[in-house]
């Protein structure tokens, strides 16, 4: 029994009983925690804001038998902008639902949170295209699972291409256009330099320059097929928020 103060955002909510929800909070310092948000559904509760999907704030959770309860919240960022447009909403469901494959409660992920948190901003806040955030998003998730790609070089030579890289699903990184190494795949897909120097940036660049680029339609295209792909196969398990999109527009 106690209190806990942590930082974090609604990755999910459920709503119980009458006026009540559990959330799933993605914090800073406990990884993902369920807690109960009671009367959280009635219009003048002080933690209606609180326990909207997407809420980011600091909150004060109090630890019951079986779970946290919501004491208190101060809102940080309510995000607004996305729970009222609903294509940037879906594509912010997709990204939570990554999460919510990857961390664990008492499995805190600095990284993943941060990356989050500076996605949705460009969701929110900028015209920045949702596919190709969306695309940032999966790949340097993923990366931090522990399944980043080898994509600084070969995998199979360690040299830079002549040409250019073909991506290996099977052995998780670029094959070069040298016979030996590209023949170790004949399923490797073949990307243009342009996505090949996309994916670079996406795993390797600091967090502050990760969303300073645009691309091509071409080169959208060919980072969907290898993020989407390497996604699913790596955590085992389809992702399929975004087919909404696709049925309705």
């Amino acid at each position: 029994m106690g209190f806990l103060k942590t930082r974090g955002i609604v990755v999910k909510e459920v709503n119980t009983g009458e006026a009540d929800k559990i959330i799933t909070i993605f914090s800073r310092d406990q990884g993902c925690i369920q807690a109960a948000a009671k009367g959280s559904r009635r219009p003048r509760s002080k933690l209606s804001a609180a326990s909207q999907l997407l809420c980011y704030g600091e909150y004060m959770l109090y630890s019951g038998k079986e779970m946290y309860s919501v004491n208190s919240c101060d809102v940080i960022e309510p995000f607004y902008e996305i729970r009222n447009d609903m294509i940037k909403l879906t594509y912010a469901a997709h990204y939570t639902d990554i999460v919510l494959e990857i961390i664990q409660e008492n499995q805190p992920s600095a990284r993943l949170l941060k990356l989050l948190l500076n996605t949705l901003y460009m969701l929110a806040k900028t015209s920045r295209e949702p596919e190709l955030l969306t695309r940032i998003f999966e790949l340097r998730a993923v990366s931090y699972a522990g399944y980043a790609p080898h994509v600084n070089a070969c995998i199979n030579c360690g040299q830079a291409p002549e040409k250019n890289y073909s991506f290996s699903f099977a052995r998780c990184g670029f094959l070069c256009d040298r016979n030996e190494c590209a023949a170790l795949d004949n399923s490797a897909l073949l990307l243009s330099a342009g996505a090949s120097r996309t994916i670079q940036h996406i795993v390797y660049a600091p967090m502050k320059e990760l969303f300073s680029f645009s691309v091509s339609e071409q080169v959208l295209h060919e980072l969907e097929h290898v993020s989407a792909r390497y996604l699913r196969e790596r955590l085992e398990r389809e992702f399929n928020k975004l087919d909404f999109l696709k049925k309705v527009y």
